[in-house]
């Protein structure tokens, strides 16, 4: 039976008028809608994450170029606000290799916006307002990435040495993963999504903000603490929603960033990743001052119709590709 849908009519149904509801919202609010290329010639740096990548031989590339499948939008969006855009959203395929899972699909569906002069407190006001239309919830609470950690587990994140995390997972039943973590990030995102995640946002969306600077490679640093950077994510029943960032405009910075991205990927036994010169191009020309944010809108229906896994809400999920 692996040739009908994963998704029944209901959930198809809900998914049109998920979409509709999204459009309506940034009709309204004058956001232009774009469409921009799914393959590129530079993949994504970042330690966590892991573009599919595809082969082609033709014009203009008859030795072959291997292209990356993109795990979001953000690159080539960012250059068309270089370009003179203003605000734009876009709804599209992104794919990210090695998840799968409850809520985690190979290829997923994403929504991307930019708002032109937006900080990020402007951006989760709107944020916000379109969970509260799309899931009927209340308005979100919001944390600082500090505060949620004291709060839940009486750990300050950004004091914390990275023996004293390990000492945390050895008294709470998870030892093998002290022995296996070894950096203070990769500790303090397993303690986060392990310990905290599950805890938080069951009634309403909680907005988590100020993550530690090391964790927001393509965000602003926070002016008034150089730890932390101008990132926030959502979160609801234990689902991380969304990621957004006041971008950041220093090409110089961001090329940086890129270039210790790949150090750590090499240290930790992966290939470094070819350095987008297009977006550093976009970004050295102009980026505006403006925040984006992505999110996950297969996840974002299975909280909003109550389903319990990805396939549920997708038209053919990977064992039915």
């Amino acid at each position: 039976m692996n040739w009908q849908a994963s998704a029944n009519l209901t959930a198809l149904k809900q998914r049109a008028k998920m979409f509709a509801q999204i459009r309506h919202f940034f009709a309204e609010r004058n956001v232009l809608e774009v469409e921009t290329p799914l393959l590129a010639t530079s993949g994504i740096t970042d330690l966590h994450l892991e573009n599919l990548t595809s082969q082609y031989t033709g014009p203009h590339f008859p030795k072959g170029v291997e292209l990356y499948l993109q795990t979001s939008p953000e690159y080539a969006m960012k250059r068309m606000l270089a370009s003179g855009s203003g605000c734009i959203y876009q709804i599209c395929k992104a794919f990210r290799d090695d998840e799968s899972g409850r809520y985690h699909n190979p290829e997923f569906t994403m929504l991307e916006w930019y708002r032109v002069g937006f900080d990020l407190s402007d951006l989760m006001d709107e944020m916000d307002s379109l969970l509260q239309v799309i899931l009927n919830v209340s308005s979100a609470k919001r944390y600082s990435y500090q505060a949620i950690f004291i709060e839940v587990l009486d750990i300050d994140p950004l004091q914390a040495s990275t023996e004293s995390l390990q000492a945390f997972l050895r008294n709470n039943a998870q030892a093998d993963m002290a022995n296996i973590l070894t950096e203070k990030d990769d500790l303090l995102q397993f303690i986060f999504s392990f310990f905290i995640e599950q805890k938080i946002a069951q009634t309403q969306p909680y907005f988590i903000y100020d993550f530690p600077a090391s964790q927001a490679c393509l965000a602003k640093l926070n002016p008034d603490d150089s730890r932390v950077a101008k990132r926030f994510e959502v979160y609801f029943k234990g689902v991380e929603l969304a990621n957004g960032f006041d971008e950041l405009t220093d090409a110089t910075e961001q090329r940086k960033r890129f270039e210790q991205d790949n150090l750590m990927r090499q240290a930790n036994g992966k290939h470094s990743k070819p350095i987008d010169e297009n977006l550093l191009s976009a970004i050295a020309a102009g980026l505006p001052d403006c925040s984006g944010v992505a999110m996950g809108l297969d996840r974002l229906l299975m909280l909003a119709g109550q389903y319990a896994h990805i396939k549920e809400v997708i038209s053919f999920d990977l064992t039915r590709c």
